[in-house]
């Protein structure tokens, strides 16, 4: 399994947020990029600039949506992302309210940017691993098959 701890890292010292980092990350493993879908994941950054959800756990339901979601009239929605999406959220509900009393961004890291660049990098690599955990579980691949591979 891939460690994408070090680019997670270099996203950030350039200025990219949880949320970005995780649909990034995403899209590079399929070998793909998408500004605009990158940008718009910047509503998430900060609990949606007020505090509220972690914009790792936002940014991941996200990422789950960019496997198994539908985007065009020719595919097809996956009937497993709902649980999918419940088994993310039970599991940062569990992991993080035990630690900081919440799963709220301005909880996790009151505004402290010294809490922030340490817990952070850690809640986002961790909710990555999750996440590839969950994919996989469904059957999901996170990189595309060579050609010729199934």
């Amino acid at each position: 399994m891939k460690d994408h701890s070090f680019r997670m890292f270099e996203l950030a010292n350039q200025g990219f947020g949880c949320s970005q980092i995780l649909a990034m990350v995403a899209l590079e493993e399929q070998g793909k990029s998408n500004s605009d879908l990158i940008r718009a994941m910047s509503g998430l950054l900060n609990g949606m600039a007020c505090g509220k959800t972690c914009g790792a756990l936002t940014g991941a339901c996200c990422v789950l949506g960019l496997y198994a979601g539908k985007g065009s009239d020719q595919e097809r929605f996956d009937e497993r992302l709902d649980g999918m999406l419940r088994d993310l959220v039970d599991w940062f509900e569990a992991e993080y309210t035990g630690q900081y009393g919440s799963i709220e961004c301005q909880k996790i890291v009151a505004n402290d940017p010294k809490l922030r660049l340490e817990r952070c990098p850690q809640i986002v690599a961790a909710t990555f691993g999750k996440v590839k955990e969950i994919l996989e579980d469904n059957h999901y691949q996170l990189s595309p098959t060579p050609e010729g591979g199934s």
